[in-house]
């Protein structure tokens, strides 16, 4: 019962400690007030809520959204490449490559990605 109870006093002892550390190391400087805003959905939080909303924001979700989803396609195509003949994995990926791709240069042609204008 001793060893139980000098176990969980040293137990206490390391969490307390710990939280007190990392109280006293993560201060943070109020000097800079764009490091300790946050950023989020484009537009800075501590403005009036009745902003519009910013496309350039919409577009690089839209875009990541996009590769995020063609690297989960492509992903198990490697996964798979024991079980079929390498020229229908490697033509199947490459046809997607290519679909995306033209998507882009559509993209790329009609100046959606004109991010500056």
């Amino acid at each position: 019962m001793k060893f139980l109870f000098i176990s969980f006093l040293i137990s206490v002892l390391i969490s307390t400690a710990l939280i007190i550390i990392s109280t006293v190391f993560s201060k943070k400087t109020v000097l800079d007030r764009e490091k300790t805003s946050p950023f989020e959905c484009g537009f800075d939080p501590k403005n009036s809520s009745r902003i519009p909303f910013s496309i350039r924001f919409f577009l690089i979700a839209i875009i990541f959204l996009i590769f995020d989803i063609e690297i989960s396609i492509l992903l198990p195509l490697g996964l798979i490449s024991n079980s079929l003949p390498p020229v229908v994995w490697i033509s199947v990926g490459g046809m997607f490559l290519f679909v995306v791709t033209i998507g882009l240069y559509y993209e790329w042609k009609e100046s959606t990605l004109d991010w500056i204008t």
